[in-house]
């Protein structure tokens, strides 16, 4: 444990930080899981809406640094990709 009062200070901030962060990440596998099931589902009313979602989602945890931008960039083009795929067919 952290002795120096600006070390226990960093501890603390942390442990803030760690908590955001993991409740962020937690949001982005929710909502690209909940993208991905409709893209199974075949609803492209659905997939629309859930893409959309995701994608708001993976840019802000990206902006907050909860994520690297490039997989957050990543993942939306693979979503976008499996939707036009979707769509074509």
């Amino acid at each position: 444990m952290a002795n120096h009062k600006s070390a226990k200070k960093r501890a603390r901030q942390t442990l803030k930080r760690t908590e955001r962060n993991r409740h962020t990440r937690s949001r982005v596998k929710s909502a690209v899981k909940n993208a991905r099931t409709a893209l199974d589902a075949g609803d492209s009313g659905e997939t629309a809406s859930a893409i959309k979602t995701a994608e708001s989602v993976l840019r802000r945890a990206a902006s907050k640094g909860a994520i690297p931008k490039k997989r957050a960039s990543r993942q939306v083009s693979r979503l976008a990709k499996s939707q036009n795929r979707l769509a074509s067919s």
